[in-house]
């Protein structure tokens, strides 16, 4: 029976010595990696996740369709001719082409104008006449945000506007008639606001109004003189496409 107890202790005795080497091994390999030149390099900052605000920006194309209503602060006449008492001024269609660039927040296009003649009338003397203005832009908007792809924004424009003035009849103010057309180059400004839809990643469908300004514009002349038609102007209401060449942020 000796040779059995020999054998349970030495059993009994390789538990202990397996577990303390495996201590052992693992301080070993600790204390390895403290040692001076096993030093593990720190975690890299760069693998930290950045959070960066991406600034949109592109260049775009844009066509406009709209409607006018035409206004004027009154008119002029010739010396010794009486002042309307009574006018008004015509609606007329315009449409538009343009070209500009986006930042997140900021627009900038120029545009090109034109639009069928309002038709001027007034009293006494069944005065009337056809407006017709022409007009080249530079305008800039600030989008207010975007929610569910609407996009509402403000916007101003200055440029040039030509004005042309035909088909003056009156026999009042003074009472010529005849071929009078005559055209000018203005000063014009624009206040406008709207909102854009994305209907793609690369279209937007824009709704919006515009008011626009075409300055005074004169009638052609005789011996009796002319007539200044004062702060031609007009607001309207235009729906339109953008159409951007880079992707734009459907949702914010």
């Amino acid at each position: 029976m000796s040779w059995l107890r020999k054998g349970f202790v030495r059993k009994g005795l390789m538990a202990p010595v397996i577990g303390g080497a495996a201590l052992a091994a693992t301080m070993t390999g600790g204390l390895a990696a403290d040692m001076p030149g096993n030093t593990l390099p720190p975690p890299s900052l760069s693998a930290r996740p950045v959070q960066r605000t991406e600034i949109y920006s592109g260049w775009y194309l844009r066509g406009d369709v709209g409607y006018r209503f035409g206004r004027s602060d009154g008119a002029e006449p010739a010396a010794g001719f009486a002042a309307p008492t009574s006018e008004k001024m015509g609606n007329s269609i315009a449409a538009g082409l343009g070209a500009g660039i986006k930042t997140e927040w900021l627009r900038t296009d120029f545009t090109i104008d034109v639009a069928t003649p309002m038709k001027y009338e007034a009293e006494p003397g069944g005065t009337s006449a056809k407006v017709s203005a022409t007009t080249f832009m530079f305008n800039g908007y600030l989008d207010l945000g975007t929610w569910y792809r609407a996009t509402p924004y403000i916007g101003a424009g200055a440029g040039a506007a030509r004005v042309r003035i035909s088909d003056y009849t009156s026999t009042a103010m003074p009472p010529f008639s005849g071929d009078n057309a005559r055209a000018q180059w203005n000063f014009a400004w624009a206040g406008m606001a709207g909102v854009a839809y994305a209907i793609s990643p690369n279209t937007m469908v824009d709704v919006g109004y515009r008011y626009i300004n075409f300055g005074d514009a004169t009638t052609g002349s005789d011996a009796f003189g002319s007539v200044t038609l004062k702060q031609i102007a007009a607001h309207e209401v235009r729906v339109g496409l953008r159409w951007s060449f880079d992707d734009l942020p459907l949702s914010r």
